[in-house]
């Protein structure tokens, strides 16, 4: 090998590495080629433009429901003093309402088949007609349409008990639930710390958004309700029922005193043993007194846990109209559009160069 030919071999170049020298050669040479595919860069950027323009002309506008309201649920510590009472009666009211739908499990009621079910196939007003919500997304969302070469799904319509539906009512169903988990319905805490619950509804149809968006909160906040207290107003109810079954017959033997006493209005007082149904009347009415005051008072025990256990649901913010609109404006459109179609021609163009050279 000639002497020169191999100082040109230095380290800069020994071991595959690139000098800087060499670095700023291949940056001209790409910059150059990119010049010269000018003409078809700018042709990418303006059929990027135009396609971004459309897209934000024919793309219809989403709406956006927003239902936001503070859960505040029982403090277990508050009922110390009633609770030693209680025991003493033999009622137990200390973490009645146990673990069910603790905390944020509230959210994912919200995701659940049976709670979007329930909303779907209740009724709400649009333009003052009542109408199912589930009809008004099926029409909007032009699904008949689609079902038209169906003929099990040409005139199915969702009238009567949900629990007699056939299998495709119930396949429909199904569906939609799916679609509005992904693309309808977002539940969620802003601030985790915080006990404020944020519900969104995402739609084309304003009036379908503002009405589902209702319609949830108040299905699943009441079925929470209802499942939390379940246990604490069966225990109510039980009470209630004692009581007045104890009060019946405090009454029954106060009305066995005064007809014992009818019975021998002059008894002779030497005669203690005429005195006997009298004085057996008037122990039943003292045992049925004091039963009846430890009633009344576990009652009242069990009322106050039953307050304390039910939560405070509280509203925020309700959908109002207008709704928010998330639509993307024209002018940003355009530049996005631009932007993407000039980047993707030069990457394009870049991998094309590369692959060229191998």
């Amino acid at each position: 090998m000639d002497v020169n030919q191999h100082n040109n071999v230095g380290p800069n170049t020994a071991g595959g590495e690139i000098s800087l020298d060499d670095l700023v050669k291949k940056s001209k040479r790409f910059t150059k080629y990119l010049r010269s595919k000018l003409l078809l860069i700018a042709m990418m950027g303006l059929l990027g433009l135009c396609v971004g323009l459309a897209y934000s002309i024919f793309k219809k506008p989403q709406y956006r429901a927003v239902y936001t309201f503070v859960l505040e649920e029982e403090d277990k510590g508050g009922l110390g003093q009633y609770a030693g009472l209680a025991s003493l009666a033999g009622v137990n009211i200390e973490g009645g309402g146990g673990g069910i739908f603790h905390g944020d499990n509230i959210l994912e009621l919200y995701k659940s088949r049976n709670m979007i079910e329930k909303t779907l196939l209740s009724t709400a007003m649009f333009n003052g007609k009542p109408q199912k919500i589930i009809d008004r997304y099926i029409n909007f969302n032009k699904l008949r349409k689609k079902w038209e070469d169906k003929p099990e799904l040409k005139n199915i319509n969702f009238n009567g008990n949900p629990d007699s539906f056939n299998r495709q009512q119930d396949s429909i169903i199904i569906d939609l639930v799916d679609n509005i988990n992904k693309t309808v319905l977002n539940v969620d805490k802003p601030d985790k710390k915080l006990s404020i619950i944020e519900v969104d509804v995402f739609s084309k149809d304003e009036l379908f958004a503002k009405e589902f968006a209702n319609n949830i909160v108040n299905t699943v906040n009441s079925f929470y309700i209802l499942t939390k207290t379940k246990k604490q107003q069966q225990n109510v109810t039980i009470l209630q029922k004692q009581t007045d079954s104890v009060k019946s017959v405090l009454n029954s033997s106060i009305t066995g005193v005064a007809s014992a006493a009818d019975a021998s209005p002059n008894a002779n007082p030497a005669l203690s043993v005429l005195r006997v149904p009298s004085q057996r009347r008037q122990v039943d009415v003292q045992i049925s007194s004091a039963v009846y005051a430890e009633m009344i008072k576990n009652l009242e025990l069990s009322k106050i846990q039953l307050r304390k256990e039910t939560p405070l649901i509280q509203p925020i913010d309700t959908p109002v109209l207008p709704l928010f609109v998330n639509k993307l404006g024209k002018i940003k459109a355009a530049i996005l559009g631009l932007v993407a179609g000039l980047f993707l021609c030069i990457c394009w163009l870049t991998v094309k160069r590369v692959i060229s050279k191998f």
